[in-house]
């Protein structure tokens, strides 16, 4: 199957991101897409980024853009402006932290 033309990856990693809420990032942005009817929209759970101290995790493609989400207000404004809105969300890049 081809990959979709926007996919999100977020850090189910039980080690790290997950005890800083990233199942629950992964629940609503699945809620959200299915909600907002983006059918070529792809939320799919990650194992281990690397990011580990920054996390959650959340990986946007195309890009790559790699992001930092600290609480599902986050997530919520990444869906919104950089996957539906094409804009990037420059206080959350995970580049910036390391």
């Amino acid at each position: 199957m081809a990959g979709y033309p926007r996919e999100v990856f977020v850090c189910l990693n039980e080690r790290s991101c997950r005890h800083r809420g990233s199942a629950d990032i992964f629940r609503i942005l699945k809620e959200s897409t299915t909600k907002a009817g983006l059918r070529d929209v792809r939320v799919y759970g990650a194992g281990c980024m690397g990011n580990c101290a920054f996390g959650p995790s959340l990986l946007v493609y195309p890009g790559p853009v790699l992001y930092r989400v600290p609480t599902i207000e986050d997530a919520q404004e990444i869906l919104d402006r950089h996957v539906i809105g094409g804009e990037v969300v420059d206080r959350l890049l995970m580049e910036h932290l390391q």
